[in-house]
């Protein structure tokens, strides 16, 4: 038929026609190589034709589609699947930073499963409980360089605070053991020295004596230091005269002995008193009761300006607060004073006596050094 005659390769029209139909059997059967030598031909071109089934062959050659390829499979969603913060410490291959270097050598890929996340179960156990140990033991390494930083720094800082410490004790010991020198050289004799320094002048013998009489018998350096007028009605002292008998020896806190003069409106002495350290007089630091009961020390002393007086005639109250006087706290001793008074006959004449004795702690208790209490005695005898 003319139809078929053009598939022809070589047909002619001396040829007699065929029948070129291909059968549905005939299309999908496989195909039969042909021999090396042999000339292809007509009826080779379609025994060689490639069917449905042949076509979807597997090719000689390549590689068998991944396990996945062949559908999705869902394993389900698990906590051990979403990688963690150490995880992404783990060291990797890095490429070669040079041109001429080696190629470094990279793991194969993990297999990783849905949404891109590795797939953990196809890690073996061994690797992961080597993953989760390492893990532990670098947070652990991190608490202990942490605590050892504290440990070092706090050790540092209680050293230096003890060694400061120290400095400042030692300081301050130093500078205790210095002031303390000081004191007791200074006042040696208004404590532990017991030296008798001085005596009382005679008071009897001015009374009766003009100022100038009077500054003339006490001798000792006598000068006139203050004058002070008396304005008290019915008060027969007119006059206070103060005399520093400057020959003596000074107390660093109560100064050189003193002698007071009262003068009538004559312009004579009707009264005289003294006064100086106790500790001038060679008494040291007693306390205030030993002083006077055991020492006589008010006795004593107005003996010694010419006033006889009987032993026992200065008597403390029996009540120490009488004459005690404390801090605001009730117990800390400020200061003790305790007036003395009496008659005694002189020269066929009453006259009458006083004497004060007075302890002041304030300085000893700022310092906390007994030595600086300031001792004081006035003895006083009128015409």
């Amino acid at each position: 038929m003319p139809k078929h005659a053009a598939n022809t390769p070589s047909g002619t029209p001396d040829e007699p026609e065929r029948d070129e139909r291909i059968g549905l059997t005939e299309a999908f059967s496989p195909v039969v190589p042909a021999a090396d030598d042999a000339e292809p031909t007509a009826s080779d071109d379609r025994d060689n034709a490639v069917g449905l089934t042949t076509a979807f062959a597997p090719v000689e050659g390549e590689e068998p589609a991944p396990a996945h390829a062949a559908g999705f499979s869902y394993k389900g969603d698990n906590d051990d699947e979403y990688p963690d913060a150490f995880e992404s410490l783990e060291p990797r291959d890095a490429p070669p930073l040079l041109f001429g270097d080696d190629s470094v050598p990279v793991e194969p890929a993990e297999p990783v499963g849905r949404h891109g996340k590795k797939n953990k179960a196809d890690i073996p156990p061994h690797l992961r409980k080597s993953r989760r140990m390492r893990r532990v033991l670098l947070v652990v390494v991190v608490l202990l360089v942490v605590l050892i930083g504290a440990l070092a720094y706090f050790t540092y800082q209680l050293i230096n605070e003890s060694q400061t410490l120290a400095a400042q004790q030692t300081q301050q010991q130093q500078e205790s053991q210095e002031v303390t020198t000081i004191q007791k050289d200074e006042t040696k004799d208004a404590s532990t020295e017991t030296v008798k320094k001085t005596e009382a002048p005679n008071l009897v013998a001015v009374l009766g004596m003009t100022q100038d009489e009077a500054v003339a018998a006490l001798k000792h350096g006598a000068t006139v230091t203050s004058t002070r007028e008396v304005k008290e009605e019915g008060n027969p002292i007119k006059q206070n005269v103060t005399v520093a008998l400057t020959d003596e020896p000074a107390d660093t806190r109560t100064g050189t002995p003193t002698v007071y003069l009262g003068l009538n409106e004559e312009g004579k002495v009707a009264q005289a008193g003294y006064s100086a350290s106790t500790a001038a007089l060679g008494y040291g630091s007693l306390s205030f009761a030993d002083a006077v009961k055991n020492e006589h020390i008010v006795e004593k002393t107005l003996e010694e300006a010419g006033i006889e007086v009987a032993p026992g005639a200065a008597v403390l109250p029996e009540d120490k607060t009488a004459y005690s006087t404390y801090a605001s706290d009730g117990t800390t001793l400020v200061k003790e004073n305790c007036s003395f008074s009496g008659t005694v006959d002189i020269a066929g004449a009453p006259h009458e006596w006083s004497s004060v004795l007075s302890y002041d702690y304030t300085t000893a208790n700022t310092s906390g050094n007994l030595a600086d209490t300031i001792r004081i005695i006035y003895v006083y005898i009128n015409a």
